[in-house]
This record gives C-alpha cells, structure tokens and sequence, in this order.
C-alpha cells in the first residue's frame, strides 16, 4: 500500500429539489435522470481512454498506457441504490428475497447483461421499456452513466460501508436490542456506564448510551470497546441467564472489529465469516425475548459482501464513506465559514485554492529551512532514497504554545541568558557564512535585530527515519506561587 493518498476532486453536484409539481414519483424520476446525465458528463473522458488508453508516467518517470475505469462506487445506500436504479430495501448486490434478508444464504447475483439489455430498450417504445423494468425490478432511468463504461459491472462495483452499514446500522440495532425492557433495559446499562472509572483509553458516558441521539461514528466505536463489559453478568428481565445474548454480541463486536482491520490476509477473512455464522447460530435469541420481529434488515444482509469485496477491492478503509464525509463537511461548512458565499461553486473553487496555497507555500518554507540553513535538522524525510534510521528528524506542532515572549522573559524566566546574542550569530551566520571565529563574533554583537518578541514552543519531538519517536524536549517558564516560592514543574 502506498503512504500517502491522494484524492482529486473532478466534479460537485448540488442536491435540489424541484418545485410546482405535485407528483412526487415524477419528480424523484426526473432527479434521478438528472443525477446520471450529470454523471455520463464527468465520467464521459473515463468512457474513451478507458477503451483506447492513456499515457501516464508513474513514480520512477517510466511512462506506462493507463486504462481508466470505474473500479468502485463509495456511497451510503440511498446513493448506492441511486447509482443502481434498485428500489429500496433491496440488495443492491444480489438477488436474494425481501423475506430472506436475515437469512444466512447466499444468492445469485444481480444480472449486469440483463440490465443493460433493459436500459438499451429506452430509445423505443416507452411503454415496453417501463414495462420491462418492472419485471426485472429496476427503476426506469434514461440510459445510465454506467451503461456505456468499459469493464464495469456495477453491481460488483458497490461497496460495503462500515460508517453506515456497521457502526450507525447494525450497532445501533444491537444496543437498541440490548436496551430493550424485555432484554436488560436502558437503565441498568447506563448506570454501568457512570460507573466506569475515569482512564485514558476508553471514553466516557456518564449519562449512559441509550439516550444520545445524532450518534456519530466515532461516538458509536467508543460504545463498542465498552459494550461488551456493560452487559456480562447482568441478568435478563426475566432474571435468566445471557450466555446467548452475549455469544450473538461479541460475534458482533468480533464483525466490526475484522472488517475494519488495515490489512487482511485469508484467515482473517474466515475468521470474518465465522464470526457472522455465530451470530446467526445465536440471533433467535432477540426473537424468543419479543425485542426483535424478524431481521430482515438490508444492512444485516450486507455483512454476506464484505469477504467478497475485500477479496476484490482490498481492506474496508478503502471504501469508507468516512473519507467521503469529511471531505463533504470541509467543502462545504469550512468553505462557506471561510468565503462566505452563497454560491456553492464559488466556495469550493475559493476554499481548494486558498488550502492549495497554504500547502504550497508550507512546501517551500520546508524546502528553504532544509538547503538554506547550516547545520538545522530536517523538518522531514528526504525526499528521494530510503530513511537513516540513525537521523533524527524534528517534529513539531503546528502552532506554537505562547505567541508572544519578550527577549527578557526569554532570559529571565527560560533562564536562557545568552539567548540574544546567540540569535544574533545565528543571523549574521546566515548572511555571511563565510565567517567564523572572532569576525562572527564581532559581527554578532554589532547585530540590530529588529524584533523584541518571538513564538515559544514548549514541547519538541523527534522521530527516526521509520517515524517512531525516539526523544523529546520539555521546558517550562520559571513560575513562583502566592508566597513567592519556587513551582517544580511536573514531570510528563
């Protein structure tokens, strides 16, 4: 896998509605057309270089004819069911019924070529074509972006979502379960919750986690590491015994925690199943207590895909639509905070190109304290060959802890007493660094410099070439009490 990634943003499409028409069918049509003209028109270059290609050089300067194609689409399921043209409540992967969703059985695929047979039947007659639709289940839409891409079958091209399918889906199912008056009720949960002891590796919930709302992804994983522990040896209503709901929980739990990991191999994949299967051995449970109907639920189905998809597209965090969210939230809220318009393709257009210059100019600052100053430590790896594990690089934070220190506070209460004159060959260094000896010196002390106050930093890392951190720097400003005596710092 490569370090870094990269993402480029090619195209920006506003949710509307439309208005002055009664017909809500029609109009939810007409948005869905609309959607894919919209997509044919940015993805039309990925239609022609993907069958003729296209020449790209990669990383080493060797020129290569690149094939473009659409691999996979990452979406919720309201958008992945627009991509598709599939009704709601259907599996947008495979043909399994509405009545087997929480079935542990495997289906037939969709059928891409019996698709694309339908949507070819759009240029005739209306009527046999809306008719061909609702025998096969799809929506009628007007020629599909996808239908005219080369070696894509969108089907398969639809990913699983951890963020909504895992952790804002099947968790909030198995807590709204657990929270159940016939299961353990919300209040015996809660109450283990205010009593966890205050640490640093687990978040708290001191008013419990039946009663949030709006629950983010982040939030829901911080009730996943505790949810398990809430629950052990904690009776049943009717004061029976939990061994199965536990067993159908940390399958569960044991899911989430398998298809999130950064990289996969074969085993885990099984492991990945086997969890799933002990969790249908053991989910009548819910039914047999009266908290749970039947699980024919979309988003406990999707957990059949994920050993597939990961076979085909790698590991989950690939596809998450996490990356996407944010992405949504700082193109939009960030952009209208920092712009202030309210046309949406000036605010994206005004916040890439103000962020593009913030990371040009950082580049540059980093590039002239790397060849410029004598003797300084790079601020970061080289940027050709392999890292020296014997270097160390600095690293520090972004803003500094006072903004503002006087040259005397320096010498006073940092006990820095050189410090000024120090500064000053330093400067007279970087003028002339031909000098050396008693002309540097003679040159330092005539040094004006122009400014009295400087941004302190009270912590410094450095790391070795493989990004470990191998030390650290602490300082503290001398600081005396009501009485006038000397504060020890604390120790980190």
């Amino acid at each position: 896998m490569p370090l870094q990634h990269a993402q480029i943003l090619i195209g920006y499409i506003p949710t509307t509605k439309l208005k002055g028409s009664e017909n809500q069918a029609a109009c939810h049509r007409a948005l869905a057309n609309l959607f894919h003209l919209c997509m044919q028109i940015v993805l039309g270059p990925i239609a022609l270089h993907g069958q003729t290609g296209l020449p790209m050089m990669s990383g080493d300067g060797i020129w290569h004819q690149c094939h473009p194609i659409l691999a996979n689409y990452i979406g919720d399921y309201p958008k992945q069911a627009l991509v598709t043209c599939t009704y709601y409540g259907k599996c947008l992967k495979c043909l399994v019924p509405w009545d087997q969703l929480g079935d542990y059985v495997t289906s037939l695929p969709c059928d891409y070529g019996k698709a694309l047979k339908t949507y070819g039947l759009a240029d005739s007659n209306k009527h046999a074509f809306h008719a061909t639709c609702r025998e096969n289940r799809i929506k009628p839409v007007f020629h599909p972006f996808w239908e005219f891409l080369p070696l894509v079958n969108i089907y398969v091209s639809i990913t699983p979502d951890v963020l909504h399918q895992l952790l804002q889906g099947v968790i909030k199912h198995l807590i709204e379960w657990l929270s159940d008056p016939l299961m353990f009720g919300e209040w015996h949960i809660d109450v283990r919750c205010n009593l966890i002891p205050p640490n640093h590796q687990t978040a708290l919930f001191p008013r419990g986690i039946t009663s949030h709302s709006c629950v983010m992804g982040k939030e829901h994983k911080d009730m996943c590491r505790i949810l398990l522990g809430l629950i052990i040896n904690l009776p049943l209503a009717d004061g029976s015994s939990s061994a199965w709901v536990l067993k159908a929980t940390c399958s569960l739990l044991d899911y989430l925690y398998l298809a999130q990991l950064p990289s996969q191999m074969t085993n885990m994949i099984k492991c990945l199943e086997q969890s799933l299967v002990t969790f249908h051995q053991n989910k009548n449970v819910f039914i047999d207590l009266g908290v749970q109907d039947n699980f024919n639920i979309q988003k406990i189905h999707s957990l059949l895909h994920y050993g597939s998809s990961i076979l085909l597209f790698s590991t989950t965090d690939n596809y998450n639509t996490k990356q996407t969210k944010w992405l949504h939230i700082n193109f939009t809220k960030e952009a209208y905070c920092l712009t202030n318009h309210k046309d949406p393709y000036n605010q994206m257009t005004s916040w890439l190109e103000c962020h593009e210059k913030l990371q040009q100019h950082t580049r540059f600052i980093n590039w002239q304290q790397q060849h410029d100053l004598p003797g300084s430590i790079p601020l970061q790896r080289p940027i050709s060959g392999p890292p020296q594990p014997n270097k160390h690089y600095l690293l520090m934070a972004q803003h500094p802890t006072l903004r503002r220190v006087s040259f005397n506070d320096i010498m006073g209460s940092y006990g820095a007493v050189d410090f000024e004159d120090v500064l000053g060959n330093f400067l007279v260094h970087l003028k002339g660094p031909h000098l050396s000896g008693q002309a540097l010196r003679t040159h330092g002390d005539n040094m004006l410099i122009p400014f009295q106050y400087i941004p302190v930093y009270h912590k410094i890392k450095f790391r070795n070439g493989d990004g470990a951190i191998v030390d650290a720097i602490h300082i503290w400003p001398e600081q005396v009490d009501m009485h006038g005596q000397m504060l020890r710092p604390i120790e980190p």
